[in-house]
C-alpha cells in the first residue's frame, strides 16, 4: 500500500484526491492546508483520517511514503524540498516553481536519489497526443519543419466561467505579487510542454508579453500586472522553426488548445476544446504526401483521423513509477526546462531580442 499525503487542499486537490482515490493499491492518509476549515471539509469530503496546518507538522507526526503538492505555485519549491529531504516521493502541480533557478534546485535535490519525481503537465494525459509524439518522434512524418501551437481562453471576456473581477480564483492569477507569471505561466507551461515534446529542444525564442492595463490595474489586493497574453517565436535543434502564442482575451473560445506538426512527408495535429485532455484527447489526425503515398489521390488534402486507445494519466504514471523504481514522464527535469523557457521569454520580452536557451 502506498501512502499519500495531500499538501494543500484547494480547488486542483480536489482532482488529485479523486484521482488518486481511483488507483489500486494507494491510500491518502493526510491532508494539510493553511486554512483549518477547508483542510477538515476536504479530508471529510475524501474520508481522510489525519489533517494537518503546517507541512512540518505533517512530516513530523504523520507516516506516508510520498506527496501531493497541490499548493499556490510559490510554495511548490519549499513543499518539495522538505519532502525529499525526508526521502520521500513528490507529485507537482504545473509550473514546477516560480522561476528557473528554483525548478533547477528541485530538479538537482533528486539527483543520487531513488526518489519519484514529476510534474503534473496535464495534457500529457491525452491518449491521442501520446500517440502523435510517437509518430513524430518515430520520422513517420519526416523531418519536422514548422510547429503551430496556440492556447486560447475567454475568461477576461465573456461570464463562462463566471465574473472574473469577483473571484479570488481568477484575479490572483493577473497579480505577480500572489504568485502568477500571467497567461505566460498558467497556459504557457502547457503549451511550450505540448509543442516540444515530440519535435526536440527549444534553442532559441523571441518573445512579446503584453499586459492590458485598460481592464483595470487593481481589484482589492490584486494589483492587475501580471501578462494577458503572448506570442513566441522558436527555433528547435533540429531546424524546425515555429509559433506558440496565448490569451486569455479568446472570445469564443472557452479552452481552446492546437498543435500543428508538419514534417517534410506529412503532418499531424491536436486540438482541444475543454480542460480534460482524457475525455475529449483520445484521438489526433494526420496527413500523409500523398503524391509519394498514392499517385491518384494526389490532388487531394486528406486528414485522417486516428482514434487511440486510453493510456495512463500522469497520476496512474506516478504510482506505476513509485512501484517499478523507474521514473516516468514528465520529470522534474522536465519541469526545470519548461520553467527555463518560460524565463527566456520574460527575458526575450523585456530586452526585445532573441534569446539563447
Amino acid at each position: 500500500m502506498i501512502k499519500l499525503a495531500i499538501v494543500g487542499t484547494g480547488g486542483i486537490a480536489h482532482w488529485h484526491a479523486q484521482s488518486f482515490q481511483n488507483i489500486e493499491g494507494v491510500k491518502i492518509v493526510c491532508a494539510c492546508d493553511i486554512d483549518k476549515e477547508r483542510v477538515k471539509a476536504f479530508a471529510n469530503q475524501y474520508n481522510i483520517e489525519n489533517t494537518y496546518n503546517s507541512f512540518d507538522e505533517l512530516i513530523e507526526h504523520c507516516e506516508f511514503d510520498a506527496i501531493s503538492n497541490a499548493t499556490p505555485d510559490p510554495f511548490h519549491k519549499e513543499i518539495a524540498l522538505k519532502a525529499i529531504n525526508k526521502n520521500k516521493h513528490v507529485f507537482s502541480e504545473k509550473p514546477l516553481a516560480e522561476n528557473y533557478h528554483d525548478a533547477k534546485e528541485m530538479y538537482d535535490a533528486t539527483k543520487g536519489t531513488n526518489l519519484i519525481n514529476m510534474v503534473n503537465f496535464t495534457y500529457r494525459n491525452s491518449s491521442g497526443y501520446q500517440e502523435l509524439v510517437k509518430v513524430v518522434k518515430s520520422g513517420e512524418i519526416g523531418k519536422v519543419k514548422h510547429v503551430d501551437a496556440t492556447y486560447y481562453s475567454s475568461w477576461l471576456t465573456c461570464k463562462y466561467w463566471g465574473d472574473w473581477k469577483k473571484h479570488d480564483k481568477w484575479l490572483w492569477r493577473l497579480s505577480t505579487r500572489h504568485g502568477s507569471m500571467g497567461t505566460l505561466g498558467d497556459l504557457g507551461v502547457h503549451i511550450f510542454d505540448f509543442a516540444s515534446y515530440p519535435v526536440g529542444h527549444i534553442t532559441s525564442i523571441n518573445s512579446r508579453l503584453k499586459t492590458f492595463k485598460d481592464k483595470g490595474e487593481k481589484i482589492g489586493e490584486y494589483v492587475l500586472d501580471a501578462n494577458d497574453t503572448f506570442i513566441s517565436m522558436i527555433e528547435f535543434d533540429n531546424g524546425a522553426i515555429g509559433t506558440v502564442s496565448s490569451t486569455r482575451f479568446a472570445t469564443g473560445f472557452k479552452n481552446r488548445l492546437d498543435l500543428k506538426i508538419f514534417g517534410d512527408l506529412g503532418a499531424v495535429k491536436i486540438g482541444f476544446d475543454t480542460i480534460d485532455p482524457i475525455a475529449e484527447g483520445n484521438q489526433y489526425q494526420i496527413t500523409k504526401d500523398t503524391e509519394r503515398e498514392l499517385l491518384e489521390d494526389s490532388d487531394k488534402l486528406i486528414w485522417n483521423t486516428i482514434n487511440t486507445k486510453p493510456t495512463p494519466n500522469n497520476f496512474e504514471k506516478f504510482i506505476q513509477s513509485i512501484k517499478s523504481k523507474k521514473n516516468d514522464q514528465p520529470d522534474f527535469k522536465r519541469g526545470a526546462e519548461i520553467q527555463k523557457i518560460l524565463d527566456s521569454c520574460i527575458k526575450s520580452s523585456e530586452e526585445n531580442k532573441w534569446i539563447a536557451l
